[in-house]
């Protein structure tokens, strides 16, 4: 498999796309107006304890206080008499372990969404390309994804030389086979940038920002890029520079699958991004054979629907439908890093007869599930046939990122229907015919209704008022204006329900 990184940097906004075989699997978008938080450390100040949540809400700077809850309060950090309490396992008993107008240090666990402000936790770390420095921490933990004991035996003694033993080490999965001095100098490296912000937990006054791990070069040499990426090519001199730098003294033999592109035409229209990203917004995606899959994400949980579309198979019925639904199950896999869905997702595929059937689109789900960065689990098929799988948030999911909620349906997806709408405009004229007795009244609707209403002149004929109709392509589908002829004046608020 064929991996690149493509960057392509605007002025208003940077993105991120990662291709396998050519096909885009990740895209990850960095607005100037929409930074994201998650590893920032914060020095905040504590709002408000509510012990019914064991929770506490703090002012870290940010818009919305950020919410702190009681398991996420570092005991390190605590007095003797304060982690006696802790050890008691009662969240009630935040109201004793911190108070209102108290200085912390926290860092972002999750980015603010939506009306929810960032979640938080005093368990302080800063992640480098092999290690993630704990400095509250005393042990050394290794990436489950290393399974040799003699290269953890190997890492153990090489980090136990090295560390002070007041701080702890998770050793990262891109860890294998890497020599002391390179651990030596990305150990050095994060001790120096902890006793920078050492310097500003003493001396900054909260609420304030202290670190700021989310610059692009650093996140796309600690979290992307690695010994599996083949070529990543960017279109800015002064971001492949900075990329350069920092990639020199952690893995220099990287640095000549760096590409700058210089070709007039945008990079992302280049490498088929672009046409790529299109789709990300639409709810239906097509399967190769002819069935699509759908898309729909709500605020609970996102659910995901296969059909057969015009696949219509040549061989069984049974085997048309393990056909699309592995195939279903490949894509799905893509759509969840593509569109960073998050949350609870829900799978309903194609009713499956056999459990042979049953058991290789499931194996195929996992195995392409397994691709994935973000912490996940697949479960087994359910009763009702149903398949769950559960994803780690850390950002915002893209279709967030490039949409606000319509102001028209508020976020539902649909508006009322234009006969629906006509018969809206008759009980408002019969609830405030009291009022206006014979008066003539203008009615302002959208030309879709204003034909219906047209075709259907009946639906007003109970109507003592002489209506005049008027079309206006800037209103909304499911709203409407009643202006009275005498003095033109809006009269529609005055009698809604």
């Amino acid at each position: 498999m064929f991996n690149e990184i493509i960057v392509n940097v605007h002025a208003f906004e940077t993105r991120v796309a990662i291709l396998e075989d050519n096909k885009l699997v990740e895209l990850f978008a960095e607005k100037k107006e929409k930074k994201l938080l998650v590893g920032n450390i914060y020095k905040g100040i504590v709002k408000n304890v509510l012990p019914g949540m064991g929770a506490a809400f703090l002012d870290i700077g940010l818009a919305r206080t950020a919410f702190l809850h009681f398991k996420d309060i570092d005991i390190n950090t605590l007095s003797e008499a304060k982690k006696k309490l802790f050890k008691k396992n009662d969240s009630s008993l935040i109201r004793k372990i911190l108070t209102p107008g108290q200085e912390i240090v926290v860092q972002v666990k999750k980015d603010p969404l939506g009306k929810k402000g960032a979640r938080v936790t005093g368990k302080l770390s800063i992640p480098g390309k092999f290690l993630v420095f704990m400095p509250n921490g005393k042990k050394i933990a290794i990436s489950r994804k290393i399974t040799s004991a003699q290269e953890k035996t190997r890492i153990k003694k090489i980090l136990g030389a090295l560390k002070d033993d007041s701080v702890g080490l998770i050793v990262r999965t891109d860890t294998e086979k890497i020599q002391e001095e390179d651990f030596d100098q990305e150990y050095s490296g994060l001790a120096g940038t902890w006793k920078l912000v050492e310097k500003q937990i003493k001396f900054a006054k909260g609420p304030a920002c202290i670190y700021d791990e989310n610059d692009l070069s650093f996140t796309l040499i600690r979290d992307l890029f690695n010994s599996s990426i083949d070529r990543l090519v960017v279109d800015d001199k002064k971001l492949r520079a900075r990329i350069i730098s920092r990639l020199k003294p952690v893995t220099p033999e990287l640095i000549n699958r760096i590409e700058l592109y210089k070709e007039d035409s945008p990079i992302f229209d280049a490498y088929g991004v672009e046409k790529e990203i299109e789709t990300i917004f639409k709810s239906r995606v097509n399967l190769p054979s002819g069935g699509n899959i759908s898309i729909q994400q709500t605020e609970a949980l996102v659910a995901i629907d296969v059909n057969t579309g015009s696949y219509v198979g040549k061989g069984s019925y049974d085997d048309t439908i393990e056909k699309t639904n592995i195939e279903a199950a490949t894509e799905i896999a893509r759509q969840i890093r593509l569109r960073d869905l998050t949350g609870i997702m829900v799978l309903d595929l194609i009713d499956m007869r056999r459990e042979k059937s049953q058991k290789l689109v499931f194996n195929e789900l996992k195995s392409a599930m397994k691709r994935d960065r973000a912490k996940n689990k697949v479960y087994p098929f359910s009763p009702l046939g149903l398949i769950e799988i559960s994803r780690k948030r850390t950002r915002p999911s893209l279709l967030l990122t490039y949409s606000e909620q319509c102001p028209h349906c508020n976020g539902t997806g649909r508006l009322l229907s234009r006969d629906s709408v006509a018969v809206k405009i008759s009980r408002w004229l019969q609830r405030a015919s009291y009022f206006l007795k014979k008066d003539p009244l203008k009615i302002v609707v959208h030309p879709n209704v204003m034909e219906f209403v047209t075709t259907n002149p009946d639906i007003f004929s109970n109507i003592k008022n002489k209506l005049e109709f008027d079309s206006n392509p800037r209103i909304a589908l499911d709203k409407f204006q009643v202006f009275s002829l005498k003095n033109n004046k809006e009269l529609t608020v005055r009698y809604n329900a």
